[in-house]
């Protein structure tokens, strides 16, 4: 037994629990081979990045940074392309600096990419003309083409979203290291579509008043600034499939505990957050940040004793909490809940998703949302954590640095006959880049709404 600061836990310890929204393989001896092949392959991430994204929330959580969370809502394999990753970090670079302006903070960048590949689903099942067939799952379980053979969950996919994740966090620490970041050329961050937006002037506007700012600081200086050109990127996904996340949980020589090593901010998202449940149990030993969806329907007791399972020592950084109401439920929902939290005496992350809260269904049967419930949800957010006294300290956003047309609204005001156009999604809408760059600089307007 490896030595673990959470007692009666192993890697293995939750398949004791109920495992809900697990794939049903139709060859166990198939996926046993490729879980044992994973579990010898190198890891994806290290304990040291782990733990500098763990001090970097805790000091988010304390209001000295602040968590941009971003990115697809499920990858697809097809789209580890370099075009489409260079776009992600484009708007996530874009959306960073605007708020380190803007809140006269470090932001911490926190990608939903290299691992993203499982969704939960509201059925297991889905039918089509007759036919029923299994949900797909994520690129990781099975494909999304309506067919037997394409449903059919398949444990060699789990191989590909091991090599397709690390493909993606080669190339993002590449870029990342090699002066992509680098604030003296931000129009290395071009986004031709973007450059038309309303908000671009804004955008500028910022750039502009960096530049200046650098031009003098190194002027008095005498030389250059050292450091800005790289930035950290760490990534995250939904601790989802679980004996893939098993699979890549380790040991490090010279600390204690174990690590899973597949990324370095898991979550648990929120229809598998039961407290007796099995992806709770597995979260509650691992060393990493973890991330908790929650929403509509949490009892303030229940949320209490979750926050006491995964984090039981009130480590620092330990524990994110990732709120996901609705514009029209957050006011009355929320409060509740950040009174049970103050009542653990447990220090947590707050962080905002206004995305899954607000989604809805179009007559044509398009999901979709609204940029004003988005921003709406976000900004009462700021106000009840402010009346509160408690510290909004990050943002959850499923976007992308793509021209779709998933989200109404915005400056463009997108309507729903827009959609149609530039409609890719296989699971929920997102942000385009346009729309997201557009909600930075919206938060930071709310920001400054309420300094004064």
């Amino acid at each position: 037994m490896v030595a673990t600061d959470a007692p009666g836990w192993s890697p293995a310890s939750w398949q004791a629990r109920e495992a809900l929204q697990q794939p049903e393989y139709p060859d166990p001896d198939a996926l046993e081979a490729v879980l044992a092949e994973l579990a010898t392959l190198p890891p994806l991430v290290t304990s040291w990045e782990v733990e500098t994204l763990r001090a970097q929330l805790a000091e988010a959580a304390c209001g000295r940074r602040f968590l941009l969370q971003g990115g697809d809502c499920a990858e697809r394999f097809a789209e580890c392309r370099a075009d489409v990753l260079t776009n992600r970090l484009k708007i996530l670079l874009k959306m960073s600096v605007v708020l380190i302006y803007g809140l006269k903070k470090p932001v911490v960048r926190v990608g939903r990419f290299a691992g993203q590949y499982a969704k939960p689903r509201s059925a297991p099942m889905e039918t089509r003309d007759g036919v029923t067939l299994p949900s797909y799952r994520g690129d990781n379980i099975n494909a999304p083409a309506f067919s037997a053979a394409a449903r059919t969950p398949d444990p060699r996919r789990l191989l590909q979203a091991y090599s397709y994740s690390a493909m993606t966090l080669n190339f993002v620490r590449a870029l990342a290291d090699g002066g992509f970041a680098d604030l003296h050329h931000p129009e290395y961050w071009n986004l031709d579509f973007a450059e038309q937006s309303p908000m671009i002037g804004e955008y500028l506007a910022i750039i502009t008043a960096i530049n200046e700012a650098l031009h003098f600081a190194e002027t008095v200086s005498e030389g250059p600034i050292l450091g800005l050109g790289q930035v950290d990127f760490f990534t995250s996904h939904e601790a989802l499939h679980l004996q893939y996340e098993q699979a890549l949980t380790r040991t490090i020589p010279q600390r204690l505990g174990l690590y899973n090593l597949s990324t370095h901010f898991p979550w648990i998202g929120k229809r598998t957050a039961d407290l007796e449940g099995a992806h709770v149990e597995y979260a509650r030993g691992i060393r990493n940040p973890i991330g908790l969806k929650v929403g509509p329907g949490l009892p303030p007791s229940d949320l209490a004793r979750l926050v006491n399972v995964l984090d039981p020592e009130n480590e620092p950084g330990r524990l994110t909490l990732i709120t996901r109401f609705g514009a029209e439920r957050i006011e009355a929902d929320l409060p509740p809940l950040l009174r049970a939290v103050e009542a653990t005496g447990k220090t947590v992350l707050w962080c905002c998703d206004p995305m899954h809260g607000n989604t809805e269904v179009t007559e044509t049967g398009l999901k979709t949302r609204r940029f004003d419930n988005i921003l709406a949800e976000l900004e009462q957010a700021f106000e009840i954590h402010a009346a509160m006294g408690t510290i909004l300290g990050g943002v959850h956003f499923e976007l992308t640095g793509e021209d779709v047309t998933e989200c109404m609204g915005g400056a463009r005001d997108l309507t729903e006959s827009d959609l149609e156009r530039a409609y890719h999604t296989l699971v929920d809408p997102r942000l385009n880049a346009e729309q997201a760059l557009e909600m930075a600089l919206r938060i930071v307007r709310k920001y400054k709404r309420m300094e004064r």
